[in-house]
């Protein structure tokens, strides 16, 4: 039996990222009254959209015990394709946003070759092919600005059923990596991937398809988070997107996803996201300097990261105290 302290401090590990978004909304509710009225939660939300669609995707690569350093420069060469084939080929708005997909899913089919066909690791090849995807967005733009057409701000900025657009695209985004996840074989396999690859071979998942898959979700994702944040904005330069990548892994791993794999969910990713731009919101609601910003986001990582760690140990120490070595005879 464990005393109240141990089961205190179990929750709080497995549920850190709960308790850090409950923590950070009482604090700045107590400094600013304004920062819980619904208008201001909304802003939250509609803004966390652009890094949370994009830590969905990352989630799924997390959780095969993967890592995809691409996805900022995915979310600038994406919707700038997309961009030209509106221009060039007067393709109207929802068209574009179909082109931005299907470039999401061939960069990601790219990384996916490398990692699961030629088992190169994931670290080096998407570190690759972030320099690859951006440098090539950077050539085609000639590091000019690129500016958008009215009717793509015009997207960005609609509404259904009073909704913001990026916080439709978003739910839809979330609810489907949800069912994916925990309504399908493919999501049991990407879970049974994560805790043991060999073991998940042996049963006979094919671990190949299931890894490659994982790195075209998280590419398109990007690709659909990139051309949603430049729907709102209207324009793109060459910097756009650019560190992304890290928000995103924070996101992530925030949201309860482990970098040991096996261990995440949609939801947390959600979570995750928002609690980064609330963060971010919160110190312009509170006046704190925003230079301060990347200090307390890198703080709140590093509990979450921490969190992570320290749940990965009692989880091997409550396998060690469970299986006993058999007694000789």
């Amino acid at each position: 039996m464990t005393n109240p302290a141990e089961r205190a401090l179990d929750f709080a590990i497995r549920n850190a990222t709960y308790v850090i978004f409950a923590c950070v909304l009482l604090y700045y509710g107590l400094q600013a009254p304004t920062f819980l009225m619904p208008e201001s939660l909304a802003n939250i939300v509609k803004q966390s959209s652009f890094i949370g669609i994009a830590a969905l995707g990352m989630t799924f690569v997390l959780l095969t015990g993967g890592i995809d350093l691409s996805v900022g420069a995915v979310m600038f060469l994406a919707p700038l394709i997309a961009g030209y084939a509106m221009r060039h080929l007067g393709l109207p708005v929802p068209a574009g946003f179909l082109v931005a997909i299907g470039t999401g899913v061939v960069l990601g089919a790219i990384n996916a070759f490398f990692i699961a066909r030629l088992r190169v690791i994931p670290f080096i090849v998407t570190l690759a092919t972030l320099f690859l995807f951006r440098g090539f967005g950077t050539w085609l733009t000639s590091s000019t600005q690129f500016d958008f057409s009215d009717d793509m701000r015009a997207f960005g900025l609609s509404r259904i059923a009073g909704i913001p657009m990026p916080i439709v695209v978003f739910a839809l985004i979330a609810l489907a990596a949800h069912i994916l996840l925990s309504q399908t074989a493919f999501g049991r396999q990407v879970y049974a991937f994560g805790n043991d690859p060999e073991a998940a071979r042996k049963a006979g998942v094919k671990v190949g398809w299931v890894q490659a898959r994982v790195y075209i979700i998280c590419s398109t994702c990007a690709a659909i988070s990139g051309f949603v944040l430049i729907a709102q904005i209207g324009r793109l330069d060459v910097a756009f997107g650019e560190g992304r990548e890290f928000d995103v892994i924070a996101a992530a791993v925030l949201g309860g996803a482990s970098l040991f794999g096996g261990v995440g969910s949609a939801f947390g990713a959600v979570i995750g996201a928002t609690l980064i731009q609330t963060v971010k919101l919160g110190l312009v609601f509170t006046g704190v300097n925003l230079y301060l910003q990347p200090i307390m986001q890198g703080a709140i990582i590093f509990v979450a990261v921490l969190a992570d760690g320290l749940r990965e140990r009692r989880v091997r120490d409550g396998l060690r105290r469970t299986i006993r070595p058999l007694a000789r005879g």
